[in-house]
């Protein structure tokens, strides 16, 4: 059997910061420019308890995806400000309000939402995410 593609595998994320929410879900936190950029392009999915978070972000592309996602934006305080949900491959979406984005499987961002709604242990950590360039 031939080695898995790196790109493929959730592996890349071995490095990055893993949050455990309220509910067993689980974040992977991407706050450098190279963790942002490689994102979840060319994954075969997710599963319906990770998702990642880009911070700082206020603009998203799904080029490269291979499903579809539902994008949280959240305020510098870590509200949620906005649920784009189905996200499809191959689009571009902005929150000129948001700091900071999780990236989900389609349909689990209702759950990733009602999980940081209390601010558990999001809000300090985003009260200091400078605003992205637009």
């Amino acid at each position: 059997m031939p080695p898995a593609d790196p790109r493929m595998s959730l592996d890349r994320f071995d490095d990055l910061e893993l949050r455990a929410l309220p509910g067993g879900a689980l974040l992977y936190v991407a706050a450098g420019r190279r963790a942002r950029a490689r994102g979840l392009a060319g994954l075969a999915g997710l599963a319906a308890d990770r998702a990642l978070l880009l911070a700082p972000c206020r603009s998203v592309h799904t080029f490269g995806m291979r499903f579809a996602l539902d994008l949280l934006w959240l305020d510098g305080a870590g509200d949620v400000v906005r649920l784009d949900a189905c996200v499809p491959p191959r689009c571009l979406r902005s929150c000129r309000r948001a700091r900071a984005v999780i990236e989900a499987s389609a349909g689990c961002g209702e759950r990733f939402a009602a999980a940081i709604r209390p601010a558990t242990s999001l809000g300090a950590t985003f009260s200091t995410i400078p605003a992205a360039d637009a």
